[in-house]
């Protein structure tokens, strides 16, 4: 495995290092006051900047707009824009767009891509990705799925309740996973069982009830939609792939979903550990630096360590992904998106700590930005969900921990 960039990607790497630091984080704090008001001129206005830079959507291919970079390119250029909570979206890459597109790209008809994933790639729609719901629903366990398709003729129609949408309210499309065989529940449920469809968010039948209230508040994309779908009619070009593949499309897109998770969480780690940097490295108490005291030292320690740990899980398994192994590198997505979610939160938790009352307050960002991580537990798959699949293939698959 080459960890040396080559050195086009290391000047990209270079540019959206230098556009985040100088023109995103300037701004980032007056984008969210914007956000609150559902107005968008600032965050428009970056985007256009980024376009103009031909740092737009540099995961899509060429045609597309991008620059078909693959997921280990992916990797260097999504960690700079994750230093900003904002970051991402400005080079419209942010969750669930960015993993929408990539599905859409290879599991879409030429009419789904026409119609849907190219006003998306061009950033003048936002999508939404249905498929958790509440209990006694899909939740960690997917084969709960109780959303349900049945064809009509040359239609399918669609009922079901989902929630955690995110975006689902204002997106254009959005990407639902259906029951289309068996019945809900372990034993009920076969591999072939579920389905995914493209719906138009403004189909008759379609319902936004709310947007569910969480921890943090409601940043850009990230409003977690509750949605029902009540008798929605979508017609055979609706479906992604072939009926029955709505689980298989499901691990293609989540194993690369976690990882770009983790590459912008890696991102917004970083610029956390900067900023202790700074404050510790000034701050005097006991009569030094705060640097100087051990128990500081070692926060940093542990929180360096564990930064660059997830870097080495995240290459590694997006090197794996990019050399067609997917299958195999599951349970190492596993394994870098647990490491890299409780790295990320603990980070923020040591930040506030280190900085005291100043960091429990609001004017430094740590408890805002941990409000927002804390979900990183939870979502793309729960940490137990995780641990339990490198358990079993540790235990039964020879899962090979000193790799290379």
């Amino acid at each position: 495995m080459e960890f040396t960039l080559r050195p086009e990607l290391a000047e990209l790497r270079r540019q959206v290092r230098t556009f985040v630091d100088e023109r995103i984080v300037p701004v980032e704090a007056q984008i969210i006051a914007e956000d609150r008001q559902k107005k968008y001129d600032t965050l428009r206005g970056l985007s256009e900047q980024a376009r103009a830079a031909g740092l737009w959507t540099p995961h899509l291919p060429e045609r597309l707009g991008g620059r078909g970079l693959g997921i280990t390119g992916m990797c260097t250029l999504f960690r700079e824009m994750g230093r900003s909570p904002v970051g991402a979206r400005v080079f419209n890459c942010d969750a669930p767009d960015q993993g929408n597109m990539d599905l859409l790209l290879s599991a879409g008809s030429a009419q789904i891509q026409e119609q849907y994933l190219m006003p998306l790639a061009r950033g003048e729609t936002t999508s939404a990705f249905s498929m958790t719901e509440p209990a006694p629903g899909a939740g960690a366990d997917p084969s709960n799925l109780r959303t349900r398709a049945v064809k009509d003729g040359d239609h399918w129609v669609i009922d079901g309740h989902k929630w955690y949408s995110t975006g689902g309210g204002d997106a254009a499309f959005l990407i639902v996973m259906a029951r289309t065989a068996g019945e809900p529940g372990r034993g009920k449920s076969g591999p072939n069982d579920a389905s995914m469809f493209v719906v138009d968010r403004h189909a008759p039948g379609v319902e936004h009830v709310r947007d569910v209230g969480v921890m943090a508040e409601p940043l850009l994309a990230h409003r977690e939609a509750e949605m029902r779908f009540h008798s929605v009619r979508v017609p055979e070009s609706a479906v992604l792939g072939n009926i029955g593949d709505g689980f298989r499309l499901a691990q293609k897109r989540l194993v690369p979903a976690r990882l770009t998770h983790c590459m912008r969480w890696l991102g917004l780690a970083d610029r956390t550990l900067e900023l202790c940097k700074a404050y510790i490295t000034t701050r005097e108490s006991f009569g030094h630096v705060l640097a100087r005291h051990q128990l500081i030292q070692k926060m940093i320690a542990d929180a360096a360590t564990d930064i660059h740990a997830g870097n080495l899980m995240t290459w590694h398994c997006a090197w794996m992904l990019e050399n067609g192994q997917a299958k195999e590198a599951r349970p190492y997505s596993s394994m870098a998106k647990t490491h890299v979610a409780r790295t990320l939160c603990k980070v923020l938790d040591d930040a506030i700590q280190m900085h005291g009352s100043l960091g429990f307050s609001e004017d430094k960002p740590f408890a805002s930005w941990y409000r927002h991580a804390r979900s990183a537990r939870i979502a793309d798959g729960p940490d137990e969900v995780h641990e339990v699949l490198i358990a079993r293939d540790y235990l039964t698959a020879g899962l090979n921990l000193l790799v290379g």
